[in-house]
């Protein structure tokens, strides 16, 4: 049995088949999603202190940390990174690709 082999799109929801506007929305949640956990593993936060500085639930922190992305919205993770001390940086390019991109600092 041959195995095909596809190109990637460098957005796994879009080779997934989402459309190309849910594909990069779904890209900048995961982005997101993984900015924070990656700020709450490297400053050693428990779920009490990281929900403290979130303003969060110690629930939605747990959520947060096992990647249930499914239940944040993008403007709620948006929020999260601000309040994690990130800056955020959306930039647009017209091309012949579809490519668009937000940028955690």
């Amino acid at each position: 049995m041959k195995s095909e082999i596809h190109e990637s799109s460098d957005n796994v929801f879009l080779d997934l088949g989402y459309s190309r506007e849910d594909a990069e929305l779904l890209r900048w949640r995961a982005d997101l999603m993984a900015a924070v956990r990656k700020w709450i593993s490297e400053n050693r936060l428990t779920p009490h202190e990281a929900a403290e500085i979130l303003h969060v639930s110690q629930t939605r922190v747990t959520d947060l940390q096992r990647g249930k992305w499914d239940r944040f919205s993008l403007e709620k993770l948006i929020v999260l990174a601000i309040r994690s001390g990130f800056k955020l940086a959306v930039s647009r390019t017209r091309c012949a690709t579809w490519h668009s991109g937000i940028r955690v600092v």
